[in-house]
Parts: structure tokens; C-alpha cells; sequence
């Protein structure tokens, strides 16, 4: 870092007078950029010289700017006949600078600077991006609590205030960073890989070398950004780095984390993508690689990026209360218990958000302690907070501070729209707190009625489901068990999708108060459905190829036995069903392309579990066949 430098632009300073005031004192920063993220987690990066965004800074401030709509994912809405966006600059969150350390200003000496701005999208004068969709969902969150708070005021009772003692309703949020890093091109066996992870050989070890640099590089950075680093951390994925001749190491191969503060909602959800940048910005110019993949390996830990969730009421008096928190003896307070369970009835239309690419579904697999099951954990006892990790979503308490009650969402990931996923999460909270107020409800008949079994019959919650599990979702109960008890999750993209059109009372929640529209959704949907068979059709399969054709004889045939040949012939008749097509017969590559072809995507996602399977016994044998082998 340099001194001088200016990261951050407050919303406090977003008027032209301190605008230009602030851009013209630093002539370092040459460019501007408008980000506006699009239905699929896209944002937007234009260069924009810093003299034509001066000399016309009110248009940017309080007009739009234009940009073409098909270099955006908004299907069904901006088309190449109608494609005109608007991009209306948000000032009321912070603007940060990022800076090129690779191009150095000539007059100042300082790295070139680009100020970059969040901004909404919009398509005919609606708004269509995922920034405004969360920003409408709070809005709309606070003003229907508040409602609530005035149409019953015993609601708020439990923590001895009234509706007048309301100043506001804060909304927030934060994440954490989970992801990869390697030295470019250098590769380690899945099985070493797998091998240290059990033997838990990463987790919590020392960072070293050039690792412990651009760990240490980005926390020092993310601090100058104000973005408050709480901890950055080695996972359970890696192995240990190899020494070269020179003594650098190479062969790196590891999985980090790190996280930082709470934030409201929207500026919560900039900040990560901010730190996503400066994370592989700093580590890339040390010479690695950085992924943010949910599942870069197969067969070793995957990337998650927990997302935390809480909501304030800030009094007139200057104080704040935890809403989730109960002021008597009590797991939670009746917003607590409510918040809970709405997203739980409802998650079914809340995943679509937060896992819809293939690799996040690949993630989320039993034995990795990824979340599969629409299932909670509150403790034994009050006395004792869960920190149960096998749960989709645990509750965070710390009895010393009821301030810090939370929940995390243990299914995002680094890929995560997090704009859309927290507005999914907000709405479902909702509806389950709008169940319990007008209800009356009290902390021990909510409590009850989370904790109800399957066989129970209640107000809220379904018949036939589970909720609330003390245990270890995935030792303490068969396969068969968790889907009767929890749900079965979705197996592919296609099969998460659908939820919106099975569960259309559901659906509805998330458009209450227009903040997800039929329109949006669809929008969504067909964004993620193309993706999804353009992934299978040009990446996944191109992928597996290779791998197939990397599986070769490698037996002599003097020196091989029955049992090598045999253990070839079940490979090469299993790499023939997978891609080798006869006058006959259809590989099973040929089928999907086949089905594509034609949108059945219920086929293709059929097809598409079924590959997978037969990739993992083709990689079983062949692994088990290279292991009888003396002489390859």
C-alpha cells in the first residue's frame, strides 16, 4: 500500500461539490467504472475516463447512462430488438477505488486508480438488477415490520419498547471467503489431496512463504479499504508445498479463508465482491492462481461463503436490539423463532438462488460438511449455543453479547449471487414473521412447533417434515431418513429450478410487495437454465473427454494377470459407453447433446446424474486398476 491513496468515496462525500473536489486532488485516478450486477451475479466494468465523468458529473449523479442490454444476463427482458439499459449511479453506499499496482502514473508516481460505482440497472424505466431487487426487499422488509410492530404492539412487549421508540429497522448482513490457490499449471493427485484432508493436516497449520504474503497482503489491503478483517485462516483442503532448487516453494496447493465485518445488506453484498477482487488481485500478482470454484476438485473439500443474517431496531434513544435475541430465558425471541422457520418452509424457492451453477450442486454432497438437509440447529440448552455443522442453517449466539445473535446459511458459495440469495432470505423471513405476529404467537409455542416430528400437524410449518435436528444430520441418520425427514435435495440445476413452478405458494412469497416479479424470476430462470446446458455441452463433457481418453492400457501383456486385464476390459467398455458411438448404439455424450437439441431438460438433467455416476466408477476402476500394476 501507498500513502496518499484514497480507497473509499462515503456516501457522505457523493455530492459534485465534494465529488470533484476529492477526484480532482487525486489525478492518480484516471477512470471511472459504473458496476451493475446482473441477474446472474455479473457485474458490469466500463472504462470511463475521469474528465468525461467530470465534465458531465450531474448526468452521472442524478441522470443515466446507457449501455447496451445483451452484454448483460437479463433474458426475457432487454433483447437484441429492445436492448437499451439505463445505469443510474446509487449514492447511497460506499464507492471504492481500486488501483493498478502494474501501471504507475507518470506525474503523481502513484498506481493508476479507477472509481468505481455501484449502480442500478434499468430496461423501459423498471428496474432489473440484482442490487435493486435486494434494495427494494429491504425496503419493503423494514416498512412491513414496521407495520406489523404498529398493528401489534405486544409483538414488541418482550423487550419493554414501543412502535414510538422505533428510529429504524437495520437489515444485516455479512460473508465469508472461502477459496483455492495454486501455482499456475502445477497439479496435485486428488487422492494425496483427499488423504490430507482426513487426516485434517491443513486446517488452522501456518500459511508460509509466498502464501503467507498475499494472505498478509490482502488483510493489510481489505483494512484500508475499512472493510474491518476479522481473520484470515487456512482450511481443511491442501497439501504441503514442494521446494525447489532455488528454495522457493512450488506445487502450492491450498485452500483459504477470510473473513470480515457485518455490513447492511446491500453495501454487505459490494463488499464482497470488492474483496473478491482485491483477494485475486493480490495473489495473482505474486504469481497464483486464485479460484473461487464451490468445487474446483472432485472428491476434496469445496469452497463455501457462509452467509450471515441479523436484524436491528436502532431507538431514538441511541440504542440497538437484536431482534433475534430474547430477553428472557429463551433460544430465541419470537422474531427468532419466526425468521427461522419462514426460511425453512420456503427454502425449496430460496436455493435456486443460492446454489445454480453445476459446481455449487457438486458441493453439496453428504460427507464434506456441506449442507443438503432444509434443516436447523438452536442447542441442547439455552446455556449452550450449537455449533452444529452439519445443518443448512445454524443459529449464532454468543451469551455474553445478544447483539451478536445471527443465522448462517451454510449452502452459498463464492459464485453465490448474494444480492438475490439475501433478498430470498429476507422475504421468507418475513412471511414467517407475519405467521407469528398476527398470530400472537408466543416463544414456547413457536419453539414447539420447530421442533415438531414429521408426524405433527401444525399451523405453519408442513406435516410430514422435520426441522429442528440436536444430531449429526449425516451419521445419525440413513439416506432414506434424511429425505423423509428434511427433503431430498435437488441433484441438478434443472431439478432446483422446477421448485418455482412446484411450490407456486412459495413462489409467492417472494413476490410480495413486487420485489420479485414473475418477470425477474423467469428472467433468472432462463438465464441459469441456458448456462447450465451451454456448461454440460461445451465444458463438462469437452472435460470428461480428456479424461477418458487419459484412461489407456497400462498392463504389459506378459507381465499382466487375469485380474489386470479383466479389471481394463470393465473400463474400456464403460469409456465406450460414455463417448464412443456405433450404428447402433448412442453414447451416453451423444444422448445429452441429443436431448438438448430438442429442450427436454427433464431428460438432460436425468442423463446428467447418470454421467456423473459413471464418471465416478470410471475414475474408482481405474484407480484400483493402476494400484495392481508393478511395472507402468
Amino acid at each position: 500500500m501507498i500513502k496518499d491513496l484514497i480507497y473509499t468515496i462515503s456516501k457522505e462525500n457523493h455530492s459534485e461539490k465534494e465529488l470533484k473536489a476529492i477526484l480532482t486532488s487525486h489525478s492518480e485516478i484516471k477512470f471511472v467504472s459504473l458496476i451493475g450486477i446482473d441477474l446472474s451475479g455479473n457485474d458490469t466494468d466500463e472504462k470511463i475516463p475521469m474528465k468525461v465523468f467530470l465534465d458531465d458529473i450531474d448526468t452521472f449523479l442524478k441522470g443515466a447512462i446507457q449501455t447496451d442490454g445483451s452484454s448483460v444476463v437479463l433474458p426475457g427482458i432487454a433483447s437484441l430488438n429492445n436492448a437499451k439499459v439505463d445505469m443510474l449511479a446509487d449514492v447511497d453506499v460506499n464507492w471504492y477505488v481500486e488501483y493498478n499496482y502494474e501501471h504507475i502514473d507518470g506525474e503523481t508516481g502513484k498506481p493508476i486508480g479507477t472509481l468505481r460505482i455501484p449502480c442500478f440497472l434499468y430496461h423501459e424505466n423498471v428496474a432489473v438488477d440484482s442490487r435493486h431487487i435486494l434494495k427494494h426487499a429491504i425496503e419493503h422488509f423494514k416498512s412491513t415490520l414496521l407495520d406489523l410492530f404498529k398493528a401489534h404492539p405486544s409483538s414488541l412487549a418482550a423487550f419493554d419498547i414501543k412502535y414510538d421508540d422505533i428510529e429504524d429497522v437495520v437489515a444485516t448482513c455479512a460473508t465469508e471467503l472461502e477459496f483455492w490457490v495454486k501455482t499456475p499449471n502445477d497439479k496435485a493427485e486428488v487422492e494425496e489431496l483427499s488423504t490430507s484432508q482426513v487426516l485434517q493436516e491443513q486446517y488452522w497449520t501456518r500459511t508460509k512463504g509466498v502464501v503467507r504474503t498475499c494472505l498478509e497482503e490482502s488483510l493489510l489491503i481489505m483494512d484500508a479499504y475499512g472493510l474491518e478483517p476479522e481473520m484470515g485462516h487456512k482450511e481443511v483442503g491442501g497439501v504441503k508445498a514442494k521446494i525447489d532448487e532455488s528454495g522457493k516453494l512450488t506445487h502450492i496447493m491450498e485452500q483459504l479463508e477470510i473473513d470480515w465485518k457485518y455490513s447492511t445488506a446491500v453495501q454487505a453484498a459490494d463488499n464482497e465482491l470488492l474483496v473478491k477482487s482485491l483477494v485475486k488481485e493480490t495473489f495473482r500478482k505474486n504469481g497464483l492462481d486464485v479460484t473461487f470454484l464451490a468445487k474446483p476438485i472432485d472428491g476434496v473439500a469445496g469452497s463455501g461463503e457462509h452467509t450471515h443474517i441479523g436484524i436491528a431496531l436502532k431507538l431514538k434513544n441511541g440504542k440497538r436490539i437484536n431482534l433475534f435475541s430474547s430477553p428472557k430465558k429463551h433460544f430465541l425471541s419470537i422474531f427468532g423463532y419466526a425468521s427461522i422457520m419462514g426460511i425453512l418452509k420456503n427454502y425449496e424457492v430460496v436455493n435456486p438462488f443460492v446454489s445454480s451453477t453445476n459446481d455449487s450442486l457438486r458441493r453439496l454432497k453428504p460427507g464434506f460438511e456441506a449442507p443438503i438437509c432444509i434443516v436447523t440447529s438452536i442447542g441442547n440448552s439455552v446455556e449452550v449455543p450449537s455449533r452444529n455443522r452439519t445443518v443448512l442453517v445454524g443459529v449464532i449466539r454468543d451469551l455474553q453479547n445478544s447483539l451478536a445473535t445471527r443465522f448462517e446459511l451454510r449452502a452459498p458459495n463464492p459464485h453465490t449471487n448474494t444480492y438475490l440469495a439475501v433478498t430470498a432470505l429476507y422475504m421468507t423471513m418475513l412471511d414467517g414473521i407475519k405467521y407469528a405476529v398476527t398470530g400472537e404467537k408466543t416463544e414456547d409455542e413457536l419453539l414447539a412447533e420447530l421442533s415438531k416430528k414429521p408426524e405433527d400437524n401444525a399451523d405453519y410449518l408442513e406435516l410430514g417434515r422435520s426441522y429442528r435436528s440436536e444430531e449429526d444430520v449425516f451419521e445419525d441418520f440413513s439416506d432414506e431418513e434424511r429425505e423423509k425427514f428434511f427433503g431430498k435435495a435437488p441433484a441438478t440445476v434443472y431439478e432446483n429450478l422446477t421448485a418455482f413452478d412446484k411450490y407456486a405458494d412459495k413462489k409467492a412469497v417472494l413476490m410480495q410487495g413486487d420485489v420479485l416479479t414473475e418477470k425477474l424470476i423467469n428472467s433468472f430462470v432462463l438465464g441459469t437454465t441456458k448456462r447450465w446446458i451451454i456448461e454440460i455441452n461445451n465444458r463438462i463433457i469437452a472435460n470428461y473427454s480428456d479424461e477418458i481418453r487419459a484412461c489407456k492400457p497400462l498392463h504389459s501383456i506378459d507381465k499382466a494377470l487375469d485380474l489386470d486385464v479383466a479389471n481394463w476390459m470393465k473400463i474400456n467398455e464403460l469409456r465406450h459407453y460414455l463417448m464412443k458411438d456405433s450404428y447402433s448404439k448412442q453414447s451416453l455424450f451423444t444422448r445429452i447433446k441429443v436431448a438438448t437439441d430438442i429442450k427436454k431438460y427433464d431428460e438432460v438433467s436425468n442423463l446428467q446424474i447418470e454421467l456423473d455416476e459413471k464418471i465416478k466408477e470410471l475414475r474408482e476402476l481405474y484407480s484400483n486398476y493402476k494400484k495392481n500394476l508393478l511395472d507402468i
